[in-house]
């Protein structure tokens, strides 16, 4: 008696989804077409659109499009952690940011989404003790994007960064799971020590436009840091700072600010 093999399709809803987006693009905006086809549909997943797209933007005369995307799916392959906190990044974006209808958006145009992507191979490769690679893999990326993340740097999964302009993140700084931030924030230290001095972010925490936080100091859990703010000293959990320097104000205002994205904080709550 022969058996019969069935080959078993993977059921992917997120990239199905992202698939039947780009096609809906195509056939309502055909001069989108090239880009899309190139992009997206002549993948068969997202971690092979992800390759080709970072491939793409961080390519140059110093390191071609093919080199890079071939370290990019060695990354893939050998961390698949990269490719769920991928997923894990674009539904955060899916879900906090009202100027994104599609989960197309993200993988095409949005430079935080994509940054981020390559911020995480990037931080494979200095685990592995490719250094040079990935400071050429920071190096693009800032150029690129203008979003400079140190490879060294240990980020969370769930991360949104909106607009993402000037964003910095030192070496020794953690960020942790569903954190959002907007743009112009730096995460930064204070001096030139070269032992652990960048801030340790918890899980959930909101960062406003512009906010700076400095130095080898906590900011706690589910806290929110107010935009324009200078943080200096360690924040408790759930609770909002502002000022410069910055100084509790207040509760964070909700349980899940960095999801909520309230970045609203009541008129005299420093008084």
């Amino acid at each position: 008696m022969v058996e019969t093999q069935h080959a078993v399709t993977s059921i992917d809803p997120v990239w199905d989804q992202i698939t039947a987006e780009a096609q809906e693009a195509v056939a309502t905006q055909p001069l989108m077409g090239g880009l899309i086809h190139a992009c997206i549909l002549h993948h068969t997943s997202l971690e092979k659109a992800l390759s080709y797209r970072i491939a793409a933007k961080l390519s140059s005369n110093e390191m071609s499009m093919m080199v890079l995307r071939e370290i990019v799916d060695d990354a893939f392959a050998k961390s698949p952690s990269i490719v769920e906190s991928a997923r894990a990044d674009l539904m955060a974006i899916y879900d906090r940011d009202p100027a994104c209808h599609r989960l197309l958006q993200p993988v095409l145009y949005f430079k935080g989404y994509q940054a981020v992507q390559a911020y995480r191979v990037s931080h494979f490769l200095w685990t592995e003790g490719q250094e040079d690679l990935a400071y050429f893999f920071q190096m693009r990326t800032s150029e690129i994007f203008g979003i400079d993340i140190h490879p060294g740097a240990k980020v969370g999964q769930g991360i949104m960064i909106d607009h993402a302009h000037s964003i910095v993140i030192g070496e020794t700084a953690v960020v942790g799971n569903n954190v959002s931030m907007l743009h112009s924030v730096t995460l930064g230290g204070t001096g030139k020590e070269e032992e652990d001095r960048h801030p340790k972010i918890a899980d959930g925490v909101l960062i406003g436009a512009g906010a700076k936080v400095l130095g080898n100091i906590k900011v706690g859990r589910c806290s929110r840091i107010a935009a324009g703010s200078v943080v200096l000293n360690e924040v408790p959990e759930c609770t909002t700072v502002a000022g410069v320097p910055a100084k509790i104000v207040g509760e964070a205002g909700c349980d899940q600010p960095a999801v909520n994205m309230d970045q609203v904080v009541p008129c005299g709550s420093g008084k």
